[in-house]
């Protein structure tokens, strides 16, 4: 069973969104135009919020793992914060899905702004920045309200140093 939602871009549709309100000159299309962009999206949010109301209070866990799961569906709970799961705990699920984040340890969420410790990282910047900037991007696709990923690398542990066996 395809569907067209199965590939629908909840972050680019957002955009997409913004830059026609934007093209609208007209101060009183526009104002309309805001508007019924509010009702549309409220309308939508308040069936979303029946749905998932439903669905806990039917105690369907496979149901709510497969909307939470799905990327348009968790992405329009997220726009309508709606989702089941914290900011923190989809950063998490993001980090243990992706090849470096098992590595990456997850020092908070405050502000929209994620604080994230990566040990193991290869030194040299260039390879640093495209771990970092996967990384970026697996949290991006799970929290797009996430405004920004602050990145510290682990303290370095001296080497240990082997002289010559004392005398």
């Amino acid at each position: 069973m395809t569907h067209k939602a199965m590939t629908y871009d909840v972050a680019a549709t957002g955009e997409r969104i913004e830059l026609l309100l934007g093209a609208l000159t007209d101060g009183g299309a526009r104002t309309t135009a805001e508007e019924l962009v509010r009702e549309i999206v409220g309308l939508y949010g308040a069936g979303l919020e029946r749905v998932m109301a439903i669905v806990t209070e039917t105690g369907a866990a496979g149901t709510l793992r497969a909307l939470v799961d799905d990327p348009l569906v968790s992405g329009l709970l997220v726009l309508h914060d709606l989702h089941p799961l914290t900011t923190a705990e989809r950063v998490r699920a993001a980090l243990d899905g992706h090849p470096h984040g098992r590595g990456a340890e997850l020092l908070g969420v405050e502000d929209g702004v994620v604080r994230l410790r990566l040990e193991g990282a290869c030194g040299c910047p260039s390879s640093r920045a495209a771990v970092t900037e996967s990384i970026e991007r697996a949290i991006a696709r799970v929290a797009p309200e996430v405004t920004r990923v602050d990145v510290e690398s682990a303290e370095a542990r001296p080497l240990l140093q082997i002289g010559r066996r004392p005398l």
